[in-house]
């Protein structure tokens, strides 16, 4: 598949470049990249890439505007250097925003900034809205230990949050897991088997469809991919948390995905429908590429904390073959919750 990728640093600059200076702070990426590292989800970068146009205004103090809201803020505003700008703010739970979450601190960037204000996140992050508050701390705590990296040693972001998670204490753990286990996790993940896909680019830190008036249009996919991309370009920069998402995947995968968790046992720890049983993550409705790289960080080794040793065993004799299908199949999975509205255009 024919891709414009581009520095995953320079990317960054479109929401801010403290985002950037965070990274430059990050632990330098050490060790080598595995073989058969899925690189459609993990998105590398490739040194002396151009950037892409953003879907965002040049100027800062340009007004942006998205459908289904009156809300307004400025492309300076949307760059998130001090708070995450919220457009659907009726939509939290739980009360007001705790301040680290909201704002951050000194050496640890607002949590919202990633994973947004209903902790639902995008492909190159984690979707952590509605995670069990003991689960999430587990993971804070095994960051800080270092038992959870990245297979990729270029992942910068994975990086910037294992510097976060050091800066933290367990008691700031505390509060941002159970602000955002009050999240419900917002069902917007379409899964479409096709022969097609969209032209991407790396655009934002995350793949973007090219538009028509670029060059764009669908060309074939390959057979061990998932093509994860926002229905609209602008919303996704913007990072509107109401917006749809689409995942092509070859012809067969989301059966062989079934067969896949029906062999591994899935649902004797995630549920019946993946939804999470107690402190199990849910998996159902969520980005094809988080769940890929998780699966294949147990895989490597790369996540050693306590669930690591779980799954490890569950995925050592998967193919990433098998492992996309499963996390393909876990994606179109929809839960029983009603999503939140939606109104999409054209991506551009």
């Amino acid at each position: 598949m024919r891709r414009t990728p581009v520095l995953f640093a320079v990317a960054l600059v479109v929401f801010g470049t403290a985002a950037v200076m965070a990274q430059q702070n990050a632990p330098a990426p050490t060790g080598p990249i595995p073989a058969g590292l899925p690189e459609w989800a993990y998105t590398p970068p490739v040194p002396g890439a151009p950037p892409p146009p953003s879907a965002l205004p040049t100027d800062d103090n340009a007004v942006v505007s998205i459908p289904g809201t009156t809300k307004t803020f400025t492309r300076g505003q949307l760059r998130a250097q001090k708070e995450t700008m919220d457009w659907y703010p009726e939509d939290r739970r739980g009360g007001p925003v705790p301040n680290l979450v909201r704002f951050g601190k000194e050496g640890v960037r607002q949590c919202t900034l990633c994973h947004l204000p209903d902790g639902s996140g995008r492909p190159e992050n984690a979707p952590i809205s509605s995670y069990s508050p003991t689960y999430f701390m587990q993971q804070m705590q095994d960051f800080r230990n270092g038992l959870r990296k990245s297979a990729d040693p270029r992942k910068a972001n994975t990086n910037v949050m294992i510097g976060f998670a050091k800066a933290m204490t367990p008691e700031e753990d505390r509060i941002a897991a159970e602000y955002f286990a009050q999240q419900p996790y917002p069902r917007r993940m379409k899964v479409v088997e096709s022969k097609t896909a969209p032209k991407v680019r790396m655009q934002g830190g995350m793949h973007m469809a090219i538009p028509a008036s670029e060059g764009g249009g669908m060309e074939p996919i390959k057979a061990d991919e998932v093509v994860e991309v926002p229905d609209d370009n602008l919303r996704a920069e913007a990072r509107d948390t109401r917006l749809t998402w689409t995942a092509y995947v070859p012809p067969g995968t989301l059966n062989r995905g079934k067969q896949v968790a029906a062999k591994a046992q899935c649902a004797t720890c995630h549920g019946a429908n993946l939804e999470g049983i107690g402190p199990v993550p849910p998996l159902a409705g969520r980005s094809p590429s988080y769940t890929m790289r998780q699966l294949f960080d147990f895989k490597t080794g790369a996540r050693r904390g306590p669930w690591g040793e779980l799954m490890r065993p569950v995925v050592a004799n998967l193919s990433v073959q098998e492992l996309m299908a499963v996390a393909a199949y876990a994606a179109s999975i929809q839960s029983p919750t009603a999503a939140q509205p939606t109104t999409t255009s054209a991506a551009r």
